[in-house]
């Protein structure tokens, strides 16, 4: 009743906040743009909100699952010259709660089912989302405060945006572009996680995170290294406590008028770092190849993540639903590593009327050990999507098998409405 309570008055500031700003905008903004309240200072309104349904079925461990979610996120950045303030909340409320929201043990929580209902990452919850302050000059310059970081493809670093519940770095972050050389460097002393106030000390973990980045174009080719530095001091994830340099590059070849190639190869290695519990060194690497003519897009590659004394490489900071397989078997790296070869298909049909820029996507995943020659399965993911005026709808599925009956079968699927004003 709490988190009801509350999403209700973040529901009722979003609306007021709309409102107020709805009457102080001039007549000729647009909806989504800045508020201009004086030569200097502009308001920017922020209002979002996402309702989706999530089905589980697991075979393996005899257990499914249904979420029906409301996420709402209301607040604003305000701009004076280059210094700027944006403050959020967030909220999330379970309309249908026939779901497990934690996949870890919450004793005392209504929203902890294990044995009982499959894990479903969105819990109620009602949260700072960030409070950030920044000072930018072109692109140059700082942010402090709590705040949203997705670096590169978000494979080490990102918000996990895929989840209701969003996550945010309490950090200081620096941009700045010399030459042709683009500098990105962080230090934070906090992540925190998708899971919310009921979640205890799994709310945020504390420890000191240093993401630091350097990149340049040579020719058509665009070039990125990398170093994360992650020393948890929370008990609870001190085993992911590592350091992880790498190297990243993309490019993309036009072949004809309506032909084009994209090509992305990264290549990291990942070793202990303060931590107490592992002594490994593992290797990491990924390499994608598409082919694009007009709409369609085919695309293939390949990601393994290794393993080294009997551990394997983890990204505990990464959007890890985008990367293998939306099914997310694979969240936690086994033991024996990983190895992803997939191959997808995507086609954006265009505007059908009054349906604009509907696009659909399939991909297909085969998962192998990195060391010990163990099948761990396939998985089909596919979704379609499309706006409506303000409304971006997404149907969405995943269908893991796996080899080893033990293992599960897992099935999956999503129906989702968002707006953003």
């Amino acid at each position: 009743m709490k988190n009801a309570l509350s999403l209700a008055a973040l529901a009722a500031a979003t609306v007021s906040l709309g409102a107020s700003l709805a009457i102080a905008a001039p007549a000729a903004a647009k909806t989504g743009d800045p508020v201009k309240v004086s030569d200097d200072l502009t308001i920017d309104p922020i209002v979002e909100g996402r309702l989706r349904y999530e089905h589980v079925d697991q075979d393996g461990l005899k257990l499914d699952a249904d979420a029906v979610t409301m996420r709402l996120r209301a607040g604003a950045e305000f701009k004076l010259h280059n210094l700027s303030l944006l403050v959020e909340g967030e909220g999330t409320l379970a309309i249908d709660d026939s779901y497990n929201a934690f996949p870890f043990a919450v004793p005392g929580s209504g929203q902890s089912h294990p044995g009982v209902h499959s894990v479903i990452p969105d819990p109620e919850n009602i949260d700072l989302n960030r409070i950030q302050l920044s000072y930018k000059v072109k692109g140059n310059g700082v942010t402090i405060g709590r705040q949203r970081i997705n670096l590169d493809d978000q494979r080490w670093v990102g918000s996990v945006a895929w989840r209701q519940n969003e996550q945010t770095f309490d950090a200081v972050r620096g941009e700045a572009k010399f030459g042709p050389v683009a500098l990105d460097a962080t230090y934070s002393w906090s992540q925190r996680t998708i899971f919310g106030e009921d979640a205890g000390p799994r709310q945020a973990y504390d420890g000191n995170f240093y993401f630091v980045g350097a990149g340049t174009a040579l020719g058509p080719v665009n070039l990125k290294g990398f170093a994360y530095y992650l020393n948890y001091d929370d008990p609870l994830q001190i085993a992911n406590s590592s350091k992880t340099i790498g190297l990243r590059a993309t490019t993309t070849l036009p072949l004809s008028k309506a032909l084009k190639l994209d090509l992305a190869g990264s290549y990291a290695k990942q070793d202990d770092w303060k931590n107490p519990v592992k002594n490994y060194s593992a290797d990491y690497a990924a390499g994608e190849a598409g082919l694009s003519y007009k709409a369609l897009r085919v695309a293939g590659g390949y990601e393994v993540l290794g393993s080294d004394n009997g551990f394997s490489l983890q990204t505990p900071l990464a959007t890890l639903h985008k990367f293998n397989g939306w099914a997310d078997v694979f969240l936690t790296t086994p033991a024996t590593g990983l190895q992803d070869a997939y191959g997808s298909v995507a086609y954006k049909f265009g505007d059908l009327g009054a349906v604009k820029g509907v696009n659909a996507q399939v991909i297909y995943h085969q998962f192998d050990s990195d060391v010990g020659g163990i099948e761990f399965g396939t998985e089909w993911d596919a979704q379609i999507g499309f706006k409506v005026d303000q409304f971006s709808i997404l149907a969405k599925y995943a269908n893991y098998n796996a080899v080893t009956p033990a293992a599960g079968d897992v099935e999956k699927f999503w129906l989702q409405l968002e707006f953003a004003y």
